[in-house]
Order: C-alpha cells, then sequence, then structure tokens
C-alpha cells in the first residue's frame, strides 16, 4: 500500500508541475522566491548584524552606487547591498509566519464553522465578520504599538488581522466537500468528527491553502513594511525601517534616490513574485479556473 501511496503522490506531483510550468509567470515567481530565499538563508554565512553598525560603517555617507558599493550607502555611510541582504532575513521571516499563523486560524474557524453548522457556524462567522470590517491596518497598527514593536507582537498583529478571508473561504469549501455522497457514508459506517475533517476535509482543501498562502506571504510582507515605515516596529533592519529611515534622514532632499528605490524595488519584486506564484497556482489547483483557460 505504501509503494502505491508513493507512487500516486509521485504521479500527482509530475502532473501538477506539467500545468504549472505553462504558467510562465507563476515560475518567473516561483524562480524569484526561491533565490530571494535562499539568500535569505545564506546571509549569515557571509555578513552578520555588524552590516548595520552606524559607528564602523566602511564608506562615506550618502554615496551613490559604484563598484564598491553597488547600491550606494545610507547616511551612515553602510552599504544599501549588504543591508538589503540582511533585512530580508526579517521580512521574509515576519511574511512567512504571520501568513501561517494567519492560514491556521482561518483553517481551525472555516473547517469548525462548516462541519459542525448550527450554533458554532453562527458564532464563528459573526467573530469572523466582526473581524472583516474592522481596517486591518489601523487594527494592526493599534495591536502592534500597544503591545510593543517586537518580531513576534508584529506576526501576531498581522495574523490576528488577515484569517478571516481565509476562514470564510475555507468554510465555503468545507460545506461543499461535506455535501457529497461519500460523506454521507462515512457518517452512515460510524465516521467521527476527526476522522471526516482530517481524513476527507483538510485533504480536499488543500490546495485552496496552498494557494492562498503564498497571496497572504505577499500581504504579510506590505503589512510589515507599512509597520514599519509608521514607526511602530522595532526591528533593527527590515525593508519597511529602510524606507522609514531613508524618510528620517531627508534622503530625498539629498538626491540619495537609490536609498528610497532599492528598497522600494525588493517589496515590489518579492511582493510580486509570491502574487504571480499564488495566481498560477490558484489557476493549476482550482478546477473551475483551469476548465476556463
Amino acid at each position: 500500500m505504501t509503494s502505491v501511496a508513493m507512487a500516486r503522490r509521485r504521479l500527482a506531483l509530475s502532473r501538477f508541475w506539467a500545468e504549472f510550468r505553462h504558467h510562465r509567470a507563476g515560475v518567473a515567481g516561483l524562480v524569484i522566491l526561491l533565490a530571494a530565499v535562499l539568500l535569505a538563508l545564506v546571509a549569515p554565512l557571509f555578513i552578520d548584524e555588524s552590516v548595520t553598525n552606524v559607528v564602523e560603517a566602511p564608506g562615506e555617507k550618502w554615496d551613490g552606487p559604484s563598484l564598491s558599493f553597488p547600491f550606494g550607502t545610507d547616511e551612515s555611510g553602510r552599504s544599501i547591498l549588504l543591508m538589503i541582504w540582511w533585512g530580508s532575513r526579517t521580512s521574509l521571516l515576519i511574511g512567512f509566519l504571520a501568513a501561517v499563523l494567519s492560514i491556521v486560524i482561518g483553517l481551525v474557524v472555516g473547517v469548525a464553522a462548516g462541519h459542525f453548522r448550527g450554533w458554532t457556524n453562527g458564532v464563528l462567522m459573526r467573530v469572523t465578520d466582526w473581524f472583516l470590517v474592522l481596517p486591518s491596518l489601523v487594527t494592526a497598527l493599534v495591536l502592534a504599538a500597544i503591545l510593543g514593536g517586537s518580531t513576534f507582537t508584529v506576526i501576531m498583529a498581522i495574523a490576528v488581522t488577515s484569517w478571516p478571508s481565509t476562514a470564510r473561504l475555507i468554510r465555503a469549501q468545507t460545506l461543499a466537500v461535506e455535501a457529497r455522497p461519500y460523506i454521507e457514508r462515512s457518517k452512515a459506517l460510524g465516521a467521527g468528527h476527526w476522522h471526516i475533517t482530517t481524513r476527507h476535509v483538510l485533504p480536499n482543501v488543500a490546495p485552496l491553502l496552498l494557494a492562498s498562502t503564498t497571496l497572504e506571504v505577499a500581504s504579510a510582507i506590505v503589512t510589515e513594511s507599512t509597520l514599519a515605515f509608521l514607526g511602530v516596529t522595532s526591528n533593527k533592519t527590515s525593508w519597511g525601517t529602510m524606507l522609514r529611515a531613508s524618510y528620517d534622514f531627508g534622503a530625498a532632499d539629498q538626491g540619495a534616490w537609490w536609498y528610497i528605490l532599492i528598497p522600494g524595488l525588493a517589496i515590489l519584486v518579492v511582493v510580486m513574485a509570491f502574487t504571480l506564484v499564488g495566481r498560477a497556482l490558484e489557476a493549476v489547483l482550482n478546477p473551475r479556473l483551469r476548465r476556463a483557460a
């Protein structure tokens, strides 16, 4: 049975990749993401937090792009390239963890509401609706400001404000799955709540979760950068804090366009890559979109 199951999984993965690679934009986004994640992972092997040290900065302040400093320097003479590289660890970490936590909350709420229905569905959906009507950025800003701007707090603030849309999506998919005849047969044979949700519901909502996660990571990175720019995070270096520093020290007045442009481009490229991958995954894994294509 194990060999048969493994063979089926390999066949499913090969079919998935065959469909996915036809989406050139998604493949391009995947290449960018793999490169960004790899660079973030290997950063501690080549550089350390000393690249953010304002006392031992290697260059002159406001130096433009050159062979020594390809992305120029900041107000203290620090290399923008090295700070972008080091800051990618914080931005990607917060984006990934906030998205995963948001997806987990949305998954639990959505499956519970769709499976148990009745008063459970009513209570959970009213809570979801309440979070939906709250302005997510303002709520995250308030939470981060009250609880402190640590990395953990920022992750929690983003996750708490971004799960409702996932919960509604998973609830709708759960209702669709549990309307199928084999669910009734499972119940007639004595299957319990745990068996139905883990063996039947979760495998069917997993493709949607995969596509939703990539889109949530993109949204979380943008939110973290916004919170950092507004000054409510205590992270020393992230792409958002670099944009904030360029504003505080008047990079525009100094003509240091590279200090504004390059962190913004880093955010734009990574967020676009996540979005392209998410859209491609959605097109491959959603039968309706696949048929339309």
